[in-house]
């Protein structure tokens, strides 16, 4: 094994810890909005690191062989991750949006700010000069 492997198996290491993480936070957190918190802040790490594996090792394999299927390899794994970056906290708030309008209230919640600006209370955003309540 040479030190490319070493920084390859280090990498996945890392993303299977987090998406383990982020499995775990499905079942343990009380309610969706922690789940979801949950979930795509560890699988987005892990992905990450996923990513990065196969960068190196596709950089690596460009590096010895030449072949430029392996920098192919690279683009799409990056094209793939930035994807990720964008729709995972996107999908994320839509489903939470979506659980709070259909009346699912996030569990020890302390101070609730949207219920009152829903219910028409306070007004989303102050007018200019007008001091927040």
């Amino acid at each position: 094994m040479n030190g490319i492997d070493y920084l390859v198996y280090t990498f996945l290491g890392i993303s299977v810890t987090f998406n383990m993480l982020g499995s775990i936070a499905l079942h343990r957190f009380p309610d969706v909005y922690t789940r979801l918190h949950g979930a795509t802040k560890s699988t987005t790490f892990g992905t990450i690191f996923a990513v990065f594996a196969v960068m190196a090792h596709a950089f690596y394999r460009l590096h010895v062989t030449g072949d430029p299927k392996y920098l192919q390899m690279s683009l799409h794994s990056l094209v793939a991750l930035v994807a990720l970056l964008l729709t995972n906290p996107t999908g994320a708030h839509a489903i939470a949006k979506a659980a709070y309008l259909t009346g699912y209230k996030p569990k020890k919640a302390v101070v609730d700010s949207y219920e009152s600006r829903i219910a028409g209370h306070v007004k989303a955003e102050p007018e200019e000069g007008e001091v927040k309540p």
